[in-house]
C-alpha cells in the first residue's frame, strides 16, 4: 500500500475540492463461465444469482470508503466475461432474455452500468457471437443499464470487414430503435480494435481470458486537475515543452496514486482481487473538467488547428509515464479520451466547426481510444459508416494501439441540429461526414484484412 505525505494529502484535498478530481468509475469484474447451462431458464437464473450475489454490498462499501476518505466515486459499474460465450448452445431470443436478466441484476444491486454483452470477432464468428451482435439493437433499446462492445480488429489478427459492415447495420438499426432519444442505444455501444479485457470504462468493459473470477478495476479521471495545474505553471514562468510534459507526468503520479488507494481498499473489503487503475483523462460536460480545455491552456486556441495532434500525444504519453511511475497496476486503456459530447470545449469546436471528423481521426491515433461520442447525420448510410469504422480500426492495426468507434447516427437529425444524450453523456453539433464519393466497392471485396508485418513479435 503506498503511503502518502502530508504535502500528497493536502495537495489531493486541493485537488478534489477545486479540481473535478473523482475516481470515476469502480468497476466489478465478474466471470459467468460457471453459470452456463443449455437450459436457457436455468442460464439466466445462474447469471442473476451470481452477478446479484458478488455484486450486493458493492454500492455500500463504495459509499462508506468514499466518506471515509473524501473522495467522490462517481459510477459503480459491472463488467463480465463476453456472454457470447454463454450462448453458443442458443437462439438470439435467448440473448435478449439474458440481457434483460443482467439489466434486472444490475438494478438489484444498483448498479449504474453493467458491460459485458461483448462479442470478440477479430479473426472469424461463432454462432453465440452472431447471437450477440444480432440481438444487439433490441437488447440496447430495451434494457437500461446494459451496454455492448465488439472486437473487430486486432494487430495479431487483421480486420474482420465482414463484421465491419454488419456493425455498421446493428449502429444503424440501434440508433433507430432510440430515436426518440437521439439515437442513445448506440451510445451503449462502442466497437473496437484491440479491445483491453481490463478497461473499467463503458460502454467497452468486460473480463477477459485470463482476468481473476471476480476484480476491481478503478477508473480515475484529472482533466480539471491536470488543466489547472498547467495553468498556474504556465502563467507563472516560461515552460518548455519538456518542462509542460513533466508536470503533467507529477500531476498524473498523483492522480494514479489516489486511484489505486481507493481501489485496494474497495478490493479488500469485498474479498476480491484488486486488478488495475486506469489513469483515463475521461472529461465530463461540466465547464472545467475537459481535455480540450487542456488543448486551450497548451496554447491551442481553436481545437482541431494545426498543432492539435501533437497537443494530444504529448498530453497523452504524460500522463501514461506519471501512471506507470506511480502504480505497477496500471491498465485498461490509461491515456486521454476525446469523447466529443462529453466534453464541452470538444463539442464547442465541432459546433463551430474547428473540429472536424478528419481531424478528429487523425487525432485518435495518439489518443488513449478513437471516435468517441460522435453524432453525425441520421441518414449515414452503412457503407459510408462501415468506411469510418474500418478506417479507425486501420490504425489501431498499424499502430498496435487500442482505437474504438462509438458513433451516434442520430434520426431524423442533419448537419447543424444537435444531439442531446442527458448526464455525463452531454449533447454535440451533429459532425458532418465525407458525401464526396461512396466506399461500396472497395468494402464490396469482403474476407479479412490480413494482420501487418509488426504483428509478428515473437
Amino acid at each position: 500500500m503506498a503511503v502518502f505525505t502530508s504535502e500528497e494529502v493536502l495537495r489531493t484535498i486541493e485537488m478534489i475540492q477545486k479540481e473535478n478530481l473523482d475516481v470515476r468509475t469502480v468497476t466489478l469484474g465478474i466471470n459467468l463461465l460457471s453459470c452456463a447451462h443449455q437450459d436457457a431458464h436455468r442460464l439466466q437464473e445462474n447469471v442473476f444469482k451470481k452477478i446479484t450475489s458478488k455484486a450486493r454490498n458493492m454500492v455500500a462499501i463504495c459509499g462508506e470508503i468514499s466518506r471515509r476518505y473524501g473522495i467522490p466515486i462517481v459510477n459503480k459499474r459491472i463488467s463480465l466475461s463476453p456472454v457470447s460465450q454463454l450462448l453458443e448452445p442458443h437462439k438470439e431470443v435467448t440473448a435478449l432474455a439474458l440481457a434483460k436478466t443482467i439489466d434486472r441484476a444490475a438494478k438489484e444491486v444498483n448498479i449504474d452500468f453493467v458491460g459485458g454483452f461483448t462479442a470478440l470477432v477479430e479473426k472469424g464468428w461463432t454462432h453465440g457471437e452472431r447471437c450477440v451482435i444480432d440481438a444487439i439493437p433490441l437488447v440496447l433499446s430495451s434494457t437500461e443499464r446494459v451496454c455492448a462492445s465488439v472486437n473487430l480488429a486486432s494487430t495479431a489478427a487483421g480486420i474482420n470487414v465482414d463484421a465491419v459492415m454488419r456493425m455498421a447495420e446493428v449502429i444503424l438499426e440501434t440508433a433507430e430503435k432510440t430515436k426518440n432519444r437521439d439515437g442513445f442505444g448506440a451510445a451503449k455501444l462502442v466497437v473496437f480494435s484491440n479491445i483491453p479485457s481490463d478497461n473499467p470504462f463503458m460502454a467497452g468493459a468486460y473480463l477477459g481470458a485470463g482476468e481473476p473470477e471476480c476484480v476491481i478495476n478503478i477508473g480515475v479521471s484529472g482533466p480539471g486537475v491536470i488543466k489547472r495545474a498547467l495553468e498556474l505553471k504556465i502563467n507563472s514562468q516560461k515552460l518548455d515543452f519538456t518542462e509542460i510534459a513533466e508536470e503533467i507526468k507529477t500531476t498524473a503520479f498523483r492522480v494514479t496514486r489516489v486511484g489505486e488507494l481507493i481501489g485496494r481498499e474497495v478490493a479488500k473489503r469485498m474479498g476480491v482481487e484488486f486488478g488495475i487503475v486506469d489513469l483515463s483523462l475521461a472529461p465530463t460536460p461540466h465547464v472545467g473538467d475537459s481535455v480540450g480545455e487542456i488543448l486551450t491552456v497548451l496554447g491551442i486556441d481553436a481545437i482541431g488547428a494545426p498543432g492539435s495532434t501533437a497537443a494530444i500525444a504529448l498530453l497523452n504519453d504524460a500522463v501514461k509515464k506519471g501512471g506507470l511511475f506511480a502504480s505497477s497496476s496500471v491498465g485498461g486503456l490509461s491515456g486521454a479520451f476525446i469523447p466529443v459530447s462529453e466534453d464541452a470545449a470538444l463539442s464547442d469546436a465541432v459546433g463551430k466547426g474547428d473540429l472536424r471528423l478528419e481531424k478528429l481521426e487523425a487525432m485518435t491515433s495518439v489518443c488513449s481510444v478513437g471516435l468517441d461520442m460522435v453524432a453525425i447525420p441520421g441518414d449515414t448510410d452503412a457503407s459510408t459508416l462501415a468506411g469510418i469504422i474500418l478506417d479507425e480500426m486501420s490504425i489501431g492495426v498499424v499502430n498496435h494501439k487500442t482505437t474504438a468507434c462509438r458513433i451516434i447516427p442520430a434520426p431524423g437529425k442533419k448537419v447543424g441540429d444537435r444531439a442531446v444524450f442527458g448526464g455525463l453523456f452531454g449533447e454535440t453539433p451533429i459532425m458532418p461526414v465525407h458525401r464526396g464519393g461512396k466506399s461500396e466497392r472497395f468494402l464490396a471485396f469482403g474476407g479479412r484484412i490480413p494482420a501487418p508485418l509488426r504483428s509478428l513479435r515473437n
